[in-house]
């Protein structure tokens, strides 16, 4: 399905085709290297596919549903298609021997194939999964801010690096990054959908990581959807609230949006985990492989998330569609509207 498309008034790219497929090696060379070194992290080679019930593919919010296809030389094996790689990364530091304060991260390549189609939206995605191990006293939220400092540091040297590179870009990003929990952006825009409530708090902020995405808020619904196994969106913290995880969220002003670039948060404990399936009716998943070994205290606490590739580039450079970035399928309709309003996907 597509949805309709955001067209900016009288948009011009600020690069040309081979400007921006400069651009595009530029920052993710130049991110990665900064992101490995700013959190101690080490690449490591990703699957395109994990064996079917297994519990390793991430099912996203719980109804998206992966490609998967039968491998014929192995016995006919059911395998899928990565959507992302969340509870994967979490069992190779175990299986890699990761220690405390180290990590990985990787390029991950997804196919999503009921995502729905639109400026930010593709079945194609690209980003950097990482994962560090931490520390019992570590799974706080505290740390957790601490982590998305690091991150945003990152952010926003990098679009400092490519302005350099590219004259007509300008650097827009906020010093600090702003941290907001779900209750409170519900408390403050009571009477808005929760897209709606980022869109405002970063028009007024730049730059803001909304922290406890998963748990019903104080309306009796959550501020967005998240599987049960791989962040802490139940454990209590202060105020009152909940959630060890959030999404990094900045304004993008070509789309006059809120531009989500990260999802990421502190991973469930076994305790965490039984009361989030528990919660989401899927005490079932208990006896799948990995979730066996997390139970089993055979995999080391953690926290992790996704930064999208694509979103990244498309933000430093101005894109008003993401098909400007990386190659995908879109409708012949969709093209032909890009076309017409100078948006020239690859």
């Amino acid at each position: 399905m597509e949805k309709e498309l955001i067209i900016p008034e009288n948009y011009q790219p600020l690069l040309g085709l081979k400007e921006t497929e400069k651009a595009i090696r530029l920052i993710k060379e130049f991110f990665q290297m900064n992101l490995a070194v700013e959190l101690n992290l080490i690449r490591v080679t990703a699957p395109l596919f994990v064996k079917a019930g297994t519990g390793v593919n991430d099912d996203l919010n719980g109804v998206e549903l992966p490609v998967a296809f039968k491998i014929k030389a192995i016995n006919n094996t059911m395998v899928e298609i990565v959507q992302s790689l969340a509870k994967w990364k979490r069992m190779m530091l175990a299986d890699y021997g990761i220690k405390n304060g180290e990590g990985i991260y990787t390029d991950m390549n997804a196919i999503r194939p009921h995502e729905q189609l639109d400026n930010l939206h593709s079945i194609y995605v690209d980003q950097w999964d990482w994962e560090r191990v931490i520390r019992i006293d570590e799974r706080n939220i505290s740390f957790l801010k601490k982590i998305v400092q690091k991150i945003y540091a990152v952010i926003k040297r990098t679009e400092k690096f490519i302005a350099q590179q590219f004259e007509v870009i300008e650097p827009i990003l906020p010093e600090e990054i702003t941290f907001i929990h779900s209750e409170e952006l519900e408390e403050k825009y009571p009477n808005l959908l929760p897209m709606q409530r980022e869109y405002e708090i970063c028009r007024e902020f730049g730059a803001v990581f909304i922290i406890g995405i998963g748990a019903d808020l104080k309306s009796g619904s959550p501020h967005d959807g998240r599987a049960p196994d791989y962040d802490d969106w139940s454990t209590p913290t202060q105020h009152g609230f909940k959630g060890l995880n959030g999404d990094i969220i900045v304004y993008n002003p070509v789309l006059d949006f809120a531009f989500e670039l990260s999802s990421m948060g502190i991973r469930v404990d076994p305790p965490a985990l039984e009361k989030q399936l528990q919660l989401q009716g899927k005490l079932d998943r208990k006896t799948l492989p990995f979730h066996q070994r997390l139970l089993a205290g055979e995999l080391p606490l953690s926290i992790g998330g996704g930064i999208g590739q694509s979103r990244l580039c498309m933000f430093y450079l101005r894109k008003a569609h993401i098909g400007e970035i990386q190659s995908s399928i879109w409708s012949d309709a969709m093209i032909e509207q890009c076309k017409r309003n100078n948006i020239i996907l690859l």
